[in-house]
């Protein structure tokens, strides 16, 4: 609202201190850490007093875990708070008539809700126990249907993946080294940069980027008979939605013990505010030969107010925890992260950047899978870890969760980086 503000000044020629600021995003983008540091870190205690106050408490299982009981009762559904801290920072330093800042903001207030109400129905079931006077304990049927959360994940992925596909502003474009007279469309870019003549073409298709690879750039038609191609659409919208459901379950799983998923997902953060500025730079993108899309570096602005709002709830969710992000933070968290990753069409690198999420993911999924084969076959149920996700396992190994979290974070640095390094390394 600022930003549009400001232009409003600009195209009625009044003069405003500090109005030419607005005009650059690297200013915007610093401003918009700045702020969501500050709203994270002195309206996140008073958040936290009132849920205190409302008695909006975590039960914790008994799984035997070491500091597991001193847990019990810190107030959760704290991702209210990094939702506060990214949205506001965007909403007034953003410009909002960017297809890439909307879908961003219908992001994260589509998957807050999700998690919200999961928080929501778990808080409301723990109160009925205690009306009642049973014990209550933390299971699945305390939240929402697990149905109902991939719905949810599902609804976004079509959003996200239907107006990537169909909605000119937000077309990728791609270098044409062909011959010029051949090109056949008006939507195209011409660049000189140091004496060299480039052009790029606006691609129609769904496209991404094939990491370590030459020809990087990979249109999502070629995994189609050429009679199919005219529905890739369909193809890709399904491939937008398993990500975007992967990823956002994924941060879920992490958020286990105390500044885990927070830090994991501010360092990704910084690792998608690099691809989304490189990509949105006619510049960058020349100098990397790398796909050029137009507006992408607008995503810059709202990548920062999410990497300050998980800097400024890591204040209160390092251990020893104050708030816990429950639900409603890590649900939103992983989808804002997918999310990103496909419209700076990195999605194939989510395996390596998002490597915790995976490796966390994979640990339920080979500890169920295992568990079931083996009490089919033999009767008795066998384990691959002491405990899934993959935390609890080094838990019960003896390491202290600071330890854990710390190694995790130095773990998702070095995939960050391997990543950063695949825009030069192919």
């Amino acid at each position: 609202m600022l930003y549009h503000l400001f232009e409003w000044f600009k195209q009625h020629s009044i003069k405003m201190p500090g109005g030419a600021l607005f005009q650059f995003i690297t200013f915007r983008v610093l401003l918009a850490v700045l702020l969501s540091l500050a709203i994270t870190s002195v309206y996140g205690k008073r958040l936290i007093n009132f849920l205190k106050k409302k008695q909006v408490g975590e039960t914790v299982r008994d799984l035997g875990l070491a500091g597991e009981q001193q847990k019990k009762g810190t107030p959760t559904m704290g991702g209210l708070i990094i939702i506060a801290g990214i949205l506001i920072p965007t909403l007034l330093l953003a410009n909002l008539n960017k297809a890439y800042i909307r879908l961003m903001i219908l992001a994260t207030i589509w998957l807050g809700i999700v998690g919200f109400i999961d928080d929501y129905l778990k808080l409301r079931a723990k109160r009925l126990a205690q009306q009642q006077g049973v014990n209550y304990k933390k299971g699945d049927k305390d939240g929402l249907a697990g149905w109902f959360k991939i719905m949810g994940q599902v609804g976004l992925g079509l959003i996200i993946g239907l107006t990537l596909t169909f909605n000119d502003n937000t077309k990728a474009f791609r270098e044409y080294t062909g011959d010029p007279a051949m090109i056949t469309t008006k939507d195209t870019i011409h660049f000189r940069q140091d004496g060299r003549d480039r052009i790029f073409v606006k691609s129609q298709a769904p496209v991404t980027t094939i990491p370590f690879v030459k020809s990087h750039e990979f249109n999502y038609s070629k995994l189609l008979p050429e009679a199919l191609r005219g529905y890739t659409w369909i193809l890709y919208t399904i491939i937008v939605i398993f990500i975007i459901t992967a990823v956002s379950n994924g941060a879920n799983i992490t958020d286990g013990i105390d500044g885990l998923a927070t830090g994991v997902s501010a360092i990704i953060g910084i690792c998608l505010a690099v691809f989304a500025y490189a990509s949105g730079n006619i510049r960058v993108a020349d100098y990397l030969n790398i796909m050029y899309i137009p507006n992408l570096g607008e995503l810059s602005i709202f990548i920062a107010a999410m990497v300050g709002a998980c800097i400024g709830f890591l204040w209160y969710n390092a251990y020893p925890a104050q708030v816990f992000m429950g639900d409603t933070g890590s649900l939103t968290l992983g989808g804002i992260i997918a999310a990103l990753a496909i419209m700076v069409r990195k999605e194939l690198l989510i395996p390596i950047f998002c490597g915790v999420f995976l490796v966390e993911i994979l640990s339920v999924t080979l500890q169920v899978s295992y568990f079931k084969y083996t009490k089919k076959k033999y009767g008795e149920g066998r384990r691959i870890f002491l405990m899934s996700p993959l935390h609890h396992h080094y838990q019960k190994l003896g390491y202290h969760e600071s330890k854990i979290v710390t190694r995790f974070w130095i773990v998702t640095i070095l995939c960050v980086v391997l990543s950063i390094v695949t825009l030069k390394i192919r």
